[in-house]
């Protein structure tokens, strides 16, 4: 396994800033009324994931354990915008649909990372491990 220097070379920074680049051409179509809100709030919530692992990242272990719990909440947050946006028909079904496989898996590594960094907690020792 590569050692982990960089928040660029965590995975689950990689698709999460792939779905946040999905996230802005799905949005793109929204109706213009809508540019300062739902669209606001909805690119907000997908670039916040990204954004919390790269500064959590660059902070000491605890910080960074509230980092990934800011990008889990982030997580859930645009998908229930996500899914408020469709049932008002900005977004037909079959433009969420691309967007749930991506949303899924950040969610999944999301909570993986969380975990990792629980268990580096738990070990005598981990106080520099949280970076793996």
């Amino acid at each position: 396994m590569d050692a982990i220097r960089s928040y660029r070379d965590l995975d689950v920074w990689r698709v999460s800033m792939e779905l946040t680049i999905e996230v802005y051409r799905v949005t793109d179509a929204f109706p213009a009324t809508e540019r300062f809100g739902l669209t606001a709030q909805i690119r907000r919530a997908a670039s916040s994931i990204p954004a919390n692992l790269a500064e959590g990242h660059g902070r000491p272990p605890q910080a960074y354990r509230n980092h990934v719990s800011i990008a889990i909440g982030s997580q859930a947050e645009l998908e229930t915008l996500l899914d408020l946006a469709c049932r008002l028909n900005f977004i037909a079904s079959n433009g969420i649909g691309e967007l749930v496989p991506s949303l899924a898996r950040t969610g999944q590594m999301l909570k993986g990372l969380a975990r990792g960094l629980r268990r580096c907690d738990e070990q005598p020792g981990a106080a520099t491990s949280h970076r793996r």
